[in-house]
């Protein structure tokens, strides 16, 4: 069963992709804000993807985005935003790819689905 890290500034937004991936079979991990040792939780839970909200502290969610890379290289991280230019912004970051808000099921569904097979958890130690 694929494993997902979701971070989210707002707890509606978690809740909302919560109910929408675990029906569809997703083991998820929810964080909300950005206080968090994004390293600790991977080694722990061994997520297929990360998903981090862009939203308002853009320049922390870079700098977690970078660190988990620094670590976990083949990891996707995916990053959520509203912000209208993410499409050209999220691979100057370091992110695999992104998700607009608000979302659409079927292409979070799609995006998600896209890099679930390029990483098997069990090559975190």
């Amino acid at each position: 069963m694929a494993r997902i890290i979701i971070q989210d500034a707002d707890q509606d937004i978690l809740d909302i992709i919560c109910i929408a991936l675990e029906l569809e079979g997703f083991t998820l991990l929810t964080v909300l804000g950005f206080d968090t040792d994004f390293i600790s939780l991977i080694e722990r839970f061994k997520p297929h993807v990360v998903m981090l909200d862009y939203g308002l502290a853009e320049e922390e969610c870079v700098k977690i985005c970078r660190s988990i890379k620094t670590s976990f290289p083949n990891l996707p991280v995916i990053v959520l935003s509203c912000n209208s230019q993410i499409a050209e912004i999220y691979q100057k970051v370091g992110f695999d790819d992104y998700i607009t808000k608000p979302f659409d099921l079927k292409q979070l569904f799609y995006t998600l689905r896209k890099h679930i097979p390029k990483y098997s958890p069990q090559l975190i130690a």
